[in-house]
C-alpha cells in the first residue's frame, strides 16, 4: 500500500469519528510492515480529557490484534491545513510505533511526510528509565 491509498484510509475513518462538543473530526490509518490497514477516529467525552485521539485508537486497535511493527500512520481532519498529531499521541506512537512515518493530510487531499523524530524530536522512551 503506498501513501496515498493510506491517506485516503484516514479520510474515510474520519468519517467514523464522534466528536459532538468540537465538532473536529479526525481520522487515522495505521499500516503495519504486512500492508495491513488499522483505523482509528477521535471519540470525545463530555470530559474531554477521556477523549480519545484517532491516532491512539488506531493504535490500540492494532495492539489488541497482536500487531507491533508498523510503517506509518496517516492522519486526516477538518482542518485546512496539515494536522500533526497532539503531544499524547506523539508520545504514544514513539512507544508503541517507533520513528514511523507521519502522514498528514489536507483537505485538498495533498500530503506533507515527517518522521516522527521530526516532530518529537529529543523524545522519552524506555531508555530513560533506566
Amino acid at each position: 500500500m503506498n501513501y496515498t491509498q493510506l491517506a485516503e484510509e484516514a479520510i474515510k475513518a474520519k468519517a467514523k469519528a464522534h466528536p459532538p462538543y468540537s465538532h473536529f473530526h479526525v481520522g487515522a490509518a495505521l499500516l503495519t510492515y504486512d500492508d495491513k490497514v488499522y483505523l482509528g477516529a477521535n471519540i470525545e467525552n463530555s470530559s474531554y480529557s477521556l477523549t480519545i485521539c484517532a491516532e491512539r485508537t488506531a493504535i490500540f486497535n492494532a495492539y489488541l490484534e497482536g500487531e507491533r511493527k508498523f510503517k506509518a500512520i496517516a492522519i486526516a481532519s477538518d482542518a485546512p491545513d496539515f494536522c500533526p498529531p497532539c503531544g499524547a499521541c506523539r508520545q504514544v506512537i514513539s512507544d508503541l510505533c517507533g520513528n514511523v512515518d507521519v502522514v498528514m493530510v489536507n483537505q485538498k487531499k495533498e500530503t506533507k511526510i515527517l518522521k516522527l523524530s521530526e516532530l518529537l524530536p529529543f523524545a522519552f522512551g524506555d531508555k530513560d528509565l533506566m
